[in-house]
């Protein structure tokens, strides 16, 4: 028997650990251990007025509190009965917009880069690659900006409400990053083709791909999902389909497909149900690069984030020039006559994320269910690490972790929000 033990995964926000045991060549169980504590924000917003509970979920995250925010409002707003102009409906989509810029250039080019080219860090990779270093942090910076312009800062938007916005942000403040934003572009385009030039591992899983279905568009905030196998249902079907349990080894829950078990959330999974739905540019690069659905290499999930880097600029610019300032900013809800529960789905940039809300007629919270992009691919990251752990039998404890490592990242984990991460040990 042997144990290989390193201390935390690196890279990731929150802490756990990898255990992987080999009988022989063969791999007994592997176990993605997360001990960071739950953080309880189920718990947080009841009894709360449903008006708090779009800042409170943006504290959930430091990196991705639009897609709490957005999906937090969309659950409240179902249960209240508000129904939002689409002006305030497109204003919300270019907050999203900014938010898969600033965390995919953040992941891609920071965090997951470096794996595929042998270093410890960015600081590292930037010795040698200094200006793909210097294009992600540009490309964040654009993808700040526009968080900033319309929800206030940067971190933790503070505009945003049920209803709509606290206010509009003028149209000049938004066109004014139009050059920033076409500079970023063309810098996101020119990375797509270095990810084209990395070495990806020979990987491919059997996986059911589940976004949200956003109709004609590619997906931001919907109604329903939609999975590769056949899933078809609205947001409030959501518990008659998926199902969470706690498994021994961690603190965050697990999800599953009732009827099917794992499933993958992400942009993976939404490149391969809405490829049609990106610009014929990005849709070109990619072919470019020889990346069209359907794709089961996970590996590939930093080339499909940098796709959608590119197209959430395009968007970003196309709704800025629509955009106008002279509606209302707000809708009011009508009068609660009685208990009611509202759903909200949207993608954050690592996946699909569920709030389901029960608001009573006094507008406070009773009940609250959040479900986190993380805890949904928990149980596909352990799969994958089954299936690359015979390849970690022959190297050193460095090199497998540094595998093991690499393949948890492609699905970019937010263990601190998945709990309501790598320590490593492979024993033999």
């Amino acid at each position: 028997m042997k144990t290989v033990k390193t201390d935390y995964l690196a890279r990731v926000e929150g802490e756990g650990g990898v255990r992987i045991r080999f009988r022989g060549d063969q791999v007994r169980d592997v176990q993605v251990r997360i001990f960071e504590p739950p953080r309880l924000f189920e718990a947080f917003v009841r009894g709360r007025s449903y008006a708090e509970v779009p800042d409170i979920t943006a504290r959930i995250c430091g990196i991705c509190p639009v897609a709490y925010q957005m999906s937090s409002c969309a659950a409240i707003e179902d249960a209240l009965g508000i129904r939002l102009a689409p002006e305030i409906g497109e204003l919300r989509r270019l907050l999203y917009c900014g938010e898969w810029i600033e965390s995919h250039a953040l992941h891609v080019f920071m965090l997951h880069a470096p794996d595929f080219l042998g270093y410890p860090d960015a600081i590292a990779m930037a010795r040698e690659h200094r200006e793909i270093v210097l294009a992600g942090l540009a490309i964040k910076k654009a993808g700040n900006a526009i968080i900033r312009a319309i929800g206030g800062r940067e971190i933790h938007p503070i505009n945003p409400r049920v209803g709509g916005f606290h206010s509009l942000p003028p149209r000049s403040a938004l066109v004014e990053l139009i050059p920033e934003l076409e500079s970023a572009h063309q810098a996101a385009m020119q990375a797509l083709q270095w990810l084209g030039r990395l070495n990806y591992p020979d990987y491919e899983g059997d996986y059911e791909f589940v976004a949200v279905d956003g109709g004609d568009r590619y997906p931001f905030i919907g109604t329903g999902l939609i999975s590769n196998r056949g899933l078809n249902i609205s947001a409030r079907d959501y518990d008659a389909h998926f199902e969470e349990s706690q498994v021994p080894h961690s603190n965050a829950l697990h999800s599953r497909l009732r009827a099917r078990g794992a499933y993958v959330c992400g942009p993976l999974a939404r490149f391969n149900l809405h490829f049609d739905k990106l610009s014929e540019g990005v849709r070109e690069a990619a072919r470019r690069l020889n990346l069209t659905p359907p794709c089961y290499n996970p590996f590939k999930s930093i080339i499909v984030r940098g796709l959608e880097i590119a197209f959430a600029l395009e968007e970003a610019i196309g709704l800025i020039r629509r955009y106008h300032d002279n509606g209302d900013a707000f809708i009011a809800p009508p009068s609660a006559a009685s208990t009611s529960t509202g759903y909200g789905v949207s993608e954050a940039p690592r996946g699909m994320l569920y709030h389901r809300y029960r608001v009573d007629s006094a507008g406070l919270i009773r009940d609250a269910k959040i479900v986190p992009p993380t805890s949904q691919n928990l149980a596909s990251i352990e799969h994958d690490l089954a299936r690359v752990a015979p390849r970690m039998i022959s190297l050193t404890h460095a090199e497998a972790t540094r595998l093991a490592e690499q393949t948890v990242r492609n699905y970019d984990p937010c263990i601190s929000c998945a709990t309501h991460f790598l320590q490593l040990t492979i024993e033999r």
